[in-house]
């Protein structure tokens, strides 16, 4: 099991799905309305969510989407 599956296995029903619908919208290409950043010196953004940070990369020619982590925000989050 992956950390992403375990967190989403901790969180409350409410959260789980406002996070799966945000990474269905991310995931389908709509990004317009969402709060996404680059990172800097990085090629990684970040997606804001209330408390939980969505940590992606834009893969090959194609930008597809890969998410790499989903973490409750704290001040480890981006290391």
């Amino acid at each position: 099991m992956d950390k992403i599956e375990k967190l989403l296995r901790k969180i409350s029903k409410s959260d789980r799905k406002r996070l799966l619908e945000i990474i269905n919208l991310l995931l389908e290409g709509k990004k317009a309305g969402l709060n996404i950043q680059k990172i800097k010196n990085t090629d990684f953004y970040r997606l804001r969510s209330g408390r939980f940070r969505i940590i992606f990369h834009l893969d090959g020619q194609n930008k597809e989407v890969v998410v790499d982590s989903i973490k409750l925000r704290n001040e480890n989050t981006y290391k």
